[in-house]
């Protein structure tokens, strides 16, 4: 059988780092195809080739159709690809992560575990959101409790910034449009948070389901990256939003979330934050495969041990 035509596999090494490449590509309404090494987007106003291995995450919406040619150079270029909702709000289902190695997974799913480890990465991720505050020693209530009058605080600040009365969080994940505008444009504004933080995790090679603060959910540790950022990016642009009274709130809100995420290099820092929270570095040797060892930890892969039994 002759050879497809195409570009060949590149060598990992070859390839971008995570923080090297663009930034999560959101289409909709769209045909996705492959042109060499490039993947082809036809809509409307034409046909876009981006080099694959220049794309970190491709974000599908609604309305895009890929075909079987463009999956084989997405996966052979280490793309990343989720199946979402309308501009990345929803997240229904991802492809292969960026990364072959299971390093970061590995420390997570230890640090988990292990009760010292575990609270210790509660407490970065708390020095992470508060710098100014000295968490070693806390326990888990006084972090819990510190972390809420510190939420508090925020929002209460941002409402006398722009003068809007503020009664509380009230979020009804089955009424959406019950809730004021506040709280409207802080739903919108959590949930594109939460699908670019469920990408860059699952672009990783992290899980989801393993998260720290939060627990017992499918997308604990989502929502424990999702929180580093809040305070920072959401809660302060929901009350401005709140206060202009945009005819369409919840849009206008997810575009301009959308903007300061990019503004603020909230990726980059994701991709910084996760790695310093599980204390990784990037992996420089992704496709090594070793044999687990009771005593010694890991030993190499690709050897015949079998000889060296019998001589002992």
């Amino acid at each position: 059988m002759s050879e497809m035509p195409g570009m060949a596999k590149p060598d990992l090494q070859a390839l971008p780092q995570i923080e090297d490449r663009i930034t999560f590509l959101y289409l909709e309404c769209c045909q996705i195809n492959r042109d060499e090494s490039a993947i082809s987007i036809c809509e409307e106003r034409g046909v876009t080739n981006i080099p694959a291995a220049a794309i970190s995450v491709l974000l599908l919406g609604p309305g895009t159709n890929v075909t079987h040619r463009a999956m084989e150079l997405i996966g052979d270029a280490g793309v990343s690809v989720m199946w979402v909702g309308e501009h990345g709000i929803r997240y229904y289902a991802g492809g292969r992560p960026l990364t072959h190695s299971a390093h970061l997974l590995e420390k997570q799913a230890k640090m988990f575990s292990n009760e010292k480890l575990h609270i210790g990465v509660v407490r970065k991720m708390y020095e992470l959101r508060f710098p100014d505050e000295n968490a070693s020693g806390l326990t888990m209530q006084q972090l819990r409790g510190r972390e809420g009058s510190r939420v508090r605080s925020a929002y209460r600040n941002a409402a006398k910034r722009w003068n809007i009365e503020w009664n509380g969080r009230d979020y009804n994940p089955n009424d959406f449009e019950g809730g004021d505008a506040v709280n409207q444009a802080l739903t919108a504004g959590n949930m594109c948070l939460y699908g670019l933080a469920h990408a860059v995790i699952f672009a990783l090679g992290c899980s989801p389901g393993l998260g720290f603060i939060h627990v017992g959910h499918e997308n604990s540790f989502v929502y424990d990256i999702a929180d580093l950022y809040k305070a920072e990016v959401v809660i302060p642009l929901a009350f401005e939003i709140a206060a202009e009274n945009p005819d369409d709130l919840p849009a206008v809100m997810r575009r301009r979330t959308r903007d300061l995420l990019v503004s603020k290099h909230i990726l980059k820092r994701m991709v910084h934050d996760i790695r310093y929270l599980l204390e990784c570095l990037p992996d420089n040797n992704a496709d090594d495969v070793r044999l687990w060892d009771g005593t010694r930890g890991t030993v190499p892969n690709g050897i015949s041990y079998g000889r060296r039994i019998e001589s002992l």
